[in-house]
C-alpha cells in the first residue's frame, strides 16, 4: 500500500484514552504490519491556563496523568505485548497543534472519533475536524466500535 506512489513508513495515532483512540491504535497497527511501517502513539498534556495572574493550587501531575493514559491505552490496544513497531510519545502541547505538527513527518495520521449517537454522532469532534482540515498527510478517522449485548453491532 502506498499513498500517491510513496510507501507508508510512519503512522501517527492520536491517543487520549478514549475507546475511539484505542481502536484507532489497533487499526493503525493492522495497517502498519503488512507495510512494515512504524506506529507512533502520541498523547498530549498541558497545564491549565492561568487567569488574571492568579496561580491555581493543586495543578500538578498533568504529565504523569497523561503518561498513564497513554500507557493504559497502549496496553488496552495490544495487551501485555506491545508490538516492536509501536512507540509511545508524550508531548506538552494541545492535541490539535501536536498532531498537525507530527503530520509533517508522517505518512498518515489516525485519530478516533467518539460517537454521540443521533444527529450529534454525525459530527466530528474539534480535534479530529482540525486534523482532517489541516494535516500535511492523509488522515483516517476511526469511530468508536459500536456494541450491543451479545457482541458487535451487526453480528
Amino acid at each position: 500500500m502506498s499513498i500517491a506512489g510513496a510507501p507508508i513508513a510512519r503512522i501517527v495515532v492520536g491517543v487520549d484514552g478514549s475507546e475511539a483512540s484505542v481502536e484507532a491504535l489497533r487499526q493503525a497497527q493492522r495497517m502498519a504490519m503488512p507495510l512494515g511501517a512504524k506506529v507512533q502513539a502520541l498523547a498530549c498534556w498541558e497545564y491549565p491556563q492561568m487567569y488574571s495572574g492568579y496561580v491555581m493550587m493543586g495543578v500538578e501531575g498533568f504529565e504523569e496523568g497523561a503518561r498513564k493514559v497513554l500507557d493504559d491505552a497502549v496496553e488496552q490496544a495490544f495487551g501485555g505485548e506491545t508490538p516492536a513497531n509501536v512507540t509511545s510519545t508524550l508531548v506538552r502541547s494541545h492535541p490539535r497543534e501536536a498532531l498537525i505538527d507530527a503530520s509533517r513527518e508522517a505518512d498518515m495520521v489516525v485519530v478516533g472519533r467518539r460517537g454521540h449517537g443521533g444527529f450529534g454522532g454525525l459530527l466530528l469532534g474539534s480535534v479530529s475536524s482540525a486534523i482532517v482540515a489541516h494535516a500535511h498527510c492523509p488522515v483516517l478517522v476511526v469511530h468508536t466500535p459500536e456494541t450491543e449485548p451479545g457482541g458487535p453491532k451487526g453480528s
